[in-house]
């Protein structure tokens, strides 16, 4: 156990010290304001304060850690050997960075409760990130400073055997409807016909008529493929379905329609099942609420997870909302047309809500790639680059891979030709020794 001695015990300490110590590196962690226990203490410790008490393990504390509230806080981003780090606490310090104050500043979210530029839909803006802006998006930081701590603890105490993590991934199938076609309604597929004619759309006319018609399969339906590679998988895909009502933001399956219930529960035979939250369910509570019903009475036990709809997240309430619902995880935390790591890490973290001043249970799932992004690069070539680069990052700190692919993504369309393959590449990287 890491004893740490420090002049003020506060949530915001005992938050970031946690995450770094006991879910990246696999040790317990305490803390104690006395002089004394620190001193008896014969194992693992360090001091984290102003000043060093003498030749201890010491790392000199930023004061973020010990505020309340939001603050506007100096940030000077500087290299780092071979990543980026903030926070410089000057030489007497073991490490020259205060990576718990950097830490807690990403993992929170402090960034996003700050006024800044939205787009349309009200999301934040990967550009508007300090990771972005002064370029460690595609490095998974957080994870990255604590190995620089695992290190400089082991040099300090030789004897002390750290536990070893693995590498793993958690891939995501993003449902927003499972077919193009079938199950819309009279009503919803004359609508799309009329489209299809006025926009000279033939060849969607024709795949339209053929799957109405059961002489082609429906192109959104590829769950047989993807339940094929899941049962060649160790690790669990997790689904999320979106059973909200139609709107301009959301064109879904009614929830009531048996063949959509009969194979959200054939899914559920096979991996973890979610509920992607409708776009207006995100802010209101009492839409939420019915949707986590309706699903776990389709998959007949609690609803465990969700994602919101157009990865959408208004800090605090989102996730206060589903903190109140007894939801446990959210896979949300990403950016859709960029790849990287928004909240600077690889492993999942809890919530920590800055206006109670609070950690939370809820459990953050981010995400580091979607299907989208990788549509920047143009040939198949540079997807793979971009995509084991992702991976290599993670693979070197023994992280969690998150993707998100949407199930329409194994389709025959050629805007998604090759994204078979590199779904695969995925599933193999964590087959590889």
């Amino acid at each position: 156990m890491l004893l740490v001695y420090t002049h003020k015990i506060s949530p915001r300490l005992k938050y970031v010290f946690k995450h770094i110590c006991t879910r990246v590196l696999g040790i317990e962690v305490s803390f104690t304001t006395k002089i004394e226990t620190f001193i008896a203490h014969d194992n693992l410790k360090m001091s984290y304060t102003r000043q060093p008490l003498a030749n201890e393990f010491f790392i000199k504390s930023h004061d973020i850690l010990f505020e309340q509230g939001l603050s506007d806080v100096d940030i000077h981003v500087h290299d780092w050997e071979d990543t980026k780090g903030f926070f410089y606490n000057g030489d007497k310090s073991v490490i020259p960075f205060d990576i718990f104050a950097a830490s807690f500043y990403l993992l929170s979210r402090y960034e996003e409760y700050l006024p800044q530029v939205r787009d349309e839909f009200g999301r934040f803006l990967a550009t508007e990130s300090i990771a972005f802006k002064h370029n460690f998006l595609h490095q998974p930081v957080v994870d990255i400073w604590a190995l620089k701590f695992k290190d400089a603890l082991q040099n300090h105490f030789p004897d002390f055997s750290f536990p070893q993590r693995a590498y793993s991934i958690k891939p995501v199938i993003d449902v927003p409807s499972p077919y193009n076609y079938k199950l819309k309604g009279i009503i919803r597929s004359f609508g799309g016909s009329i489209r299809d004619l006025l926009r000279f759309k033939l060849k969607s006319l024709y795949d339209r008529f053929m799957v109405l018609f059961g002489l082609k399969h429906d192109p959104f339906d590829t769950f047989k493929y993807i339940i094929n590679k899941q049962k060649q998988s160790k690790f669990k895909f997790v689904f999320f379905f979106l059973i909200g009502s139609y709107s301009t933001y959301d064109k879904g399956i009614n929830p009531n329609k048996k063949k959509f219930i009969s194979l959200i529960k054939q899914v559920a035979d096979y991996s973890l099942v979610g509920l992607k939250t409708s776009f207006f369910a995100i802010d209101h509570q009492k839409i939420l609420k019915k949707e986590k019903l309706q699903m776990e009475a389709i998959i007949n036990t609690n609803l465990k997870a969700s994602r919101q709809s157009h990865s959408k997240l208004n800090l605090p309430e989102s996730y206060r909302n589903l903190i109140d619902l007894e939801i446990e995880e959210d896979y949300t935390m990403g950016y859709i047309n960029h790849i990287g790591f928004r909240a600077g890490s690889c492993t999942p973290f809890l919530f920590y809500d800055l206006d109670y001043e609070t950690q939370t249970p809820l459990k953050v799932h981010g995400y580091h790639l979607m299907d989208f992004a990788l549509l920047k690069n143009k040939s198949l070539l540079d997807k793979k680059m971009a995509l084991n680069q992702i991976i290599n990052e993670v693979k070197r700190v023994n992280g969690e891979f998150v993707p998100v692919f949407h199930n329409y993504t194994f389709s025959d369309s050629n805007r998604w030709n090759g994204f078979k393959t590199l779904f695969n590449i995925i599933l193999e990287s964590a087959n590889e020794d």
